[in-house]
């Protein structure tokens, strides 16, 4: 009797066995490239351009506001971006009292939480040619502020430096920190950032 042409259940089992490690090395280090794609950009960033041009404050409480504008007022020559901070007729007598031009700051109002402070406003700091940013937060939320930037801006090649908002608040949570670092890289790589999904996610 001759053999069939076809593959038996048993060889095919052997087949798909000894693909496995080749998927799982593939898998492995396709993830591996993707979790240091921002980190590796981002240190090239800090190399390439070790001097800040732009001021991003992530809006929230008027004491981060009042620590850009002192950041302004100290480099008078960069612009200021507040995210989904304090409304005009807070924001802008704060950096008025410092002398800080408004036509260098820009208030938008796109973000409705951490992540979002970041993915609404990288194409602009890209389109202006903005290559290092004064990351201007409260104390309890620059851990996060930071893990969320290293992603998101470092894989845009903008470098960071952080500058913190001293407050009374408790640190925040790892569990916290973790989620917003899962939701960034799931913006970089499908464009959705997961502030949708409700409002557990809309906090600063």
């Amino acid at each position: 009797m001759f053999a069939s042409g076809h593959p038996t259940p048993h060889q095919r089992s052997l087949r798909s066995r000894r693909w496995r490690p080749f998927l799982r090395r593939v898998v492995l280090g396709g993830l591996g490239v993707l979790l240091l794609y921002g980190p590796i950009n981002l240190a090239l960033a800090q190399a390439l351009w070790p001097t800040p041009d732009g001021i991003l404050v992530l809006g929230g409480h008027p004491h981060r506001e009042a620590t850009a504008a002192r950041w302004a007022r100290l480099h008078p020559s960069l612009r200021v971006w507040s995210s989904s901070g304090l409304g005009p007729d807070q924001a802008y007598p704060i950096f008025d009292a410092l002398g800080v031009s408004r036509d260098r700051v820009t208030l938008d109002y796109q973000a409705v939480d951490t992540v979002t402070n970041f993915t609404t406003l990288v194409k602009a700091f890209k389109s202006q040619h903005v290559h290092h940013l004064y990351l201007v937060t409260s104390d309890y939320h620059m851990p996060r502020a930071r893990a969320i930037a290293t992603v998101i801006l470092g894989s845009h090649r903008i470098a960071f430096t952080p500058v913190i908002a001293p407050s009374m608040e408790p640190a925040e949570s790892p569990l916290r920190i973790c989620r917003d670092v899962l939701r960034s890289w799931l913006w970089l790589t499908t464009g959705w950032s997961g502030a949708s999904l409700g409002a557990g996610f809309r906090d600063v």
